[in-house]
């Protein structure tokens, strides 16, 4: 493992990149669909801030600035072969005000050896840690044994497009990454009921993400005669007709060999259960489904009632009601399917089903025997040797999906240790990251760059 520095090993909260962290952490670059909205001199002022804190990063390495303020870094290595990309995103989602945040949200304070702030974990801690790894190397005078690209994105947080721009790019340069690594599992605490140790979850996929909209239309008036089955009620009884239609459930094969990888550290009735989870896949499905929301997302397309909309007025009756739903689609599955499966299920041809964004679900990249799957496999069990390393489902959407049209090996891992109650919290309230956490992290993307060849 690195070196640690002085200040590391008087006070960890100490350490320059914890500084930088904070001072990342503080600037609100809230990324919002409506263009707007969006306060484009807080990004300004963060590429400042990184420019200032990473001096090296910013002039030994080839940049290209990509849809205004996402960054794309080439650090020559001594070969083109083989290049590795490392990714990020410095927006972060909006603050729900009425949320219980025990810290201001981009206070950034340093409470209980806890940085706290929006952004810790999704995902400026990532973009410090990364930067940091890099300015170290750097110093040092290093060389990576390949390319190595750092692509640092601006809209991840609304699906926005300059993460396909740096694709474009790449793909224009010729360049077909060996890897691509990007946010997405963690060092997992509490991960599954009875496994003591944490595991390191590294996606291998992640679902696709499609949002419809349900809209019912009808002639509206006063409240105070109404007719039966209006738009609202309409749209109650259809919200409810998908939730009571759930999407058929399975296992695919990452998860199995998760199952596996944990069946050691399983408590003695779950063992034979995940050990021969292959072979009992029903089972284990059922098993999955009862573990609660987490566990059960893992084992097929989900559906969540998000957004809703009807009258202006307590007396009025909605002349348009109007649900949104956000659709995480599992591996095996598709757009149109899901499409055809919440239509069948609302089973009304008064409400209309529109789609207003599709994605489907990413392609499995390599992990059983994969040199780059073993490489980051081994970099956790160096860094973080109490963790049981892991292929996985990602649930949620990365800018990583857009990658695969170039690279066939993506995978999602935030070298951070995460307790259950961190990972509740991303675009939630309290969002936090421990200070020696975050300096592992920068450890482990320092040892993984020095470890590629």
């Amino acid at each position: 493992m690195t070196e640690a520095r002085p200040a590391e090993r008087s006070d960890p909260t100490l350490d320059p990149a914890v500084a930088t962290l904070q001072a990342l952490i503080r600037i609100p670059t809230v990324s919002h669909r409506d263009p707007e909205r969006v306060d484009v001199a807080a990004f300004d002022r963060f590429l400042d801030e990184l420019a200032a804190a990473f001096p090296l990063v910013h002039a030994r390495l080839e940049l290209t600035r990509i849809a205004g303020h996402s960054l794309l870094f080439r650090w020559p290595g001594r070969a083109s072969d083989r290049p590795v990309v490392l990714m990020a995103h410095l927006d972060v989602v909006p603050i729900d005000e009425s949320a219980p945040w025990q810290h201001p949200p981009f206070s950034a304070e340093i409470v209980d050896g806890q940085i706290w702030g929006r952004g810790t974990l999704d995902d400026k801690g990532c973009l410090v840690a990364i930067c940091e790894a890099v300015e170290r190397h750097l110093a040092a005078g290093f060389t990576p044994a390949q390319d190595v690209w750092l692509s640092f994105g601006c809209d991840e947080e609304v699906a926005g497009e300059a993460a396909q721009l740096a694709v474009q790019e790449l793909r224009g340069r010729g360049v077909r990454p060996w890897f691509v690594l990007d946010e997405g599992g963690a060092i997992a605490h509490q991960a599954f009921p009875g496994v003591e140790p944490p595991v390191g979850v590294v996606g291998v996929t992640e679902k696709g993400i499609t949002s419809l909209e349900l809209v019912v239309e009808g002639r509206g008036g006063h409240a105070s005669t109404p007719a039966k089955m209006g738009p609202t009620t309409r749209i109650a009884r259809a919200l409810l007709r998908v939730e009571q239609s759930p999407f058929p459930a399975s296992t695919p094969a990452p998860t199995l060999e998760l199952m596996r990888r944990l069946a050691p550290h399983a408590p003695a009735a779950l063992k034979p259960l995940m050990a021969n989870a292959d072979r009992i896949k029903p089972v284990l499905t059922r098993a999955l489904i009862a573990a609660g929301p987490e566990a059960a997302a893992m084992t097929r397309t989900t559906v969540a009632a998000t957004t809703l909309e009807g009258s202006p007025a307590l007396n009025v009756i909605a002349s348009t009601a109007k649900a949104g739903l956000n659709i995480r689609i599992m591996v095996g599955d598709t757009v149109a399917g899901v499409v055809e499966h919440v239509r069948k299920a609302v089973r009304d041809k008064q409400v209309q089903i529109r789609v207003v964004e599709s994605g489907e679900p990413s392609p499995i990249s390599p992990y059983d025997g994969d040199a780059a799957f073993a490489l980051i496999e081994s970099t956790i069990r160096e860094v973080f040797p109490d963790a049981v390393p892991a292929p996985y489902v990602m649930m949620a959407g990365t800018d990583s999906r857009h990658f695969t049209a170039i690279s066939e090996r993506v995978y999602r891992f935030a070298p951070f240790r995460m307790t259950k109650a961190q990972r509740e919290a991303i675009h939630s309230y309290d969002e936090h990251l421990g200070v020696t956490d975050f300096l592992a992290g920068v450890d482990w993307y320092h040892r993984l760059i020095e470890r590629i060849s």
